[in-house]
């Protein structure tokens, strides 16, 4: 350092710049110099040790040749008990902070001049501090990444309840509306279908990223706990940057799902809402006005003819304005019946009950391979229970597992449930002149024009003269409600449970009595409940 000195102050004295013999960087004016004791402390530890190392190894005298020209003899870990630099076989004991690379005494005064330096055990001491911060933080973060799985799953489940309740809401609103409205509920359907799958695909998608994610974080972390228990110095420091990258990468933020994954199902709810309300505020106030006008009429009638007439000319009044008014209020076209007439219709499952009906099964129809129990109130493959039947009875299927009830019905309303057991069943209603002995559609429910069909299996279908419509809804319960208006032409299907969930509604111009039948597949059990 004197040296240096001494030499500065000749070339200042001279007026000539001050530069580094080292690396030949000029000064304008004369540094000051400051001896670095780290360095130094650094490279006497060094040549102690290499000094020590010398007295024991039978080949003393090539120490500091080995220093000079590490080719000719590198020293390896199994002679010195720690990692030794390739290029000058020195111990590796310094840590550049700045390069963040592990290195020997004389790369650290060649090639690492001015960068912070330290001590490997120090360094190690001060990286293990940030090793435990990680350690905690991922911890940290894996259990928040679990309260985000259990609210992503929970988000999923509430989508999927709330999809079902927004079916059931809107079937509710639609269901009690005219035949017409019937296209706009399925449209309905699949649009809740489709919001569902759209919110439920989201959820999936960032749970299963999530997932993949927390997998990623458990095998992070279970490296950060090999290497915090390592005793490799050098394998610590060499790993411990990339792993830190990663782990620092596995900290950012997880892109939220929006909380509003609901909105589009409740947006569904309050159209079909807004929609019902408008419908009842048009009843109402065409109501007010058609008893106006009826009372206006009969004030001004002479006689009773004439008031029939005018009552006649009120309802086809009262019609024609509905069907006017149905045309402007959001789809409600195609009105085919009186206001009058659908306030009447039942549409809880006590209202339906006050028009049940007694039925029973008439085995003079069973087909050979049926067999009817219970007070003839159930039927299922199998032997006949009563060996005493007609073989060949006029009124018998021949060749389709088909059964009739007694009961014609023709009543103005009749209602009555069925329990099916199994997978493959139809409910139907035919007339009496039903084919019997054929194997084609005309003595099949469903295939012709003497009887309706609803077929129950994996989903449900509907049927007439050979032409079936597969419905959305599929089989949720076991009993079916069927529901007949014969003089206004009109045959309901519904599920029951709890409440009266509808299926379909078909019309047609009864002629005569029909006959509930009943067409079974294999492993299938169909009974008539006791509604009275």
């Amino acid at each position: 350092m004197r040296c240096i000195q001494d030499r500065w102050s000749h070339r200042e004295k001279s007026n000539s710049r001050c530069k580094c013999p080292e690396c030949g960087h000029r000064f304008p004016s004369k540094p000051q110099l400051i001896k670095n004791t780290t360095l130094v402390d650094l490279v006497r530890d060094t040549e102690s040790f290499d000094t020590g190392r010398g007295k024991t190894n039978q080949h003393s005298g090539e120490s500091k040749q080995a220093l000079r020209s590490p080719q000719k003899r590198p020293w390896s870990c199994a002679e010195t008990g720690s990692p030794l630099c390739s290029r000058h076989s020195s111990s590796l004991d310094v840590y550049c902070c700045t390069e963040e690379l592990v290195i020997c005494a004389v790369c650290a005064s060649a090639e690492h001049t001015g960068h912070t330096i330290g001590a490997v055990k120090g360094e190690r001491r001060r990286k293990e501090e940030e090793l435990k911060n990680m350690q905690m933080k991922s911890k940290q973060n894996l259990q928040e990444q679990k309260k985000k799985c259990k609210k992503l799953q929970t988000t999923l489940k509430q989508i999927q309840e709330e999809a079902r309740n927004t079916e059931d809401y809107c079937g509710s609103v639609l269901a009690s509306i005219i035949d017409a409205l019937q296209r706009h509920y399925l449209s309905v359907k699949e649009l809740i279908a489709a919001q569902e799958e759209a919110a439920a695909a989201k959820v999936r998608t960032s749970l299963q990223t999530l997932q993949v994610k927390m997998e990623e974080m458990k095998k992070r972390r279970a490296e950060l706990d090999h290497l915090a228990q390592t005793d490799s110095d050098v394998y610590f420091l060499q790993e411990w940057p990339s792993l830190r990258r990663l782990c620092e990468k596995d900290l950012h933020p997880h892109r939220e799902i929006s909380e509003d994954s609901l909105i589009a199902f409740e947006f569904t709810k309050r159209a079909v809402d807004e929609f019902g309300s408008r419908l009842e505020e048009f009843c109402d106030k065409e109501f007010a006005s058609i008893s106006q006008s009826a009372d206006n009429e009969q004030q001004e009638s002479g006689g009773e003819m004439e008031e029939e007439e005018e009552e006649e000319e009120d309802d086809d009044d009262m019609q024609e304005r509905c069907e006017a008014r149905s045309s402007e209020c959001h789809g409600l076209c195609g009105v085919n019946n009186t206001l009058t007439e659908q306030t009447v219709e039942p549409k809880t499952r006590a209202d339906f009950l006050q028009y049940a009906c007694v039925l029973t099964l008439d085995p003079d129809t069973a087909h050979k391979d049926l067999a009817i129990s219970a007070g003839d109130k159930k039927v299922r493959l199998g032997p006949p229970m009563n060996k005493n039947l007609p073989v060949h009875s006029p009124k018998r299927f021949i060749h389709r597992r088909q059964v009739l009830c007694r009961e014609g019905l023709q009543a103005e309303r009749c209602y009555y449930e069925i329990e099916v057991e199994g997978d493959k069943a139809e409910i139907a209603l035919a007339y009496e002149g039903i084919g019997r002995k054929t194997r084609t559609e005309q003595s099949a429910f469903g295939g012709n024009a003497n009887s309706w069909s609803l077929d129950r299996s994996k989903s449900y279908s509907v049927s007439h003269r050979g032409e079936g419509i597969k419905l959305t809804k599929t089989p949720g319960h076991h009993r079916i409600g069927v529901y007949l208006e014969f003089k206004k032409g009109a045959l309901w299907f519904y599920e029951v449970s709890d409440n009266m969930e509808f299926l379909y509604r078909l019309e047609a111009e009864f002629t005569e009595p029909l006959y509930p039948g009943f067409w079974l597949g294999e492993k299938c059990c169909i009974r008539i409940c006791d509604l009275r």
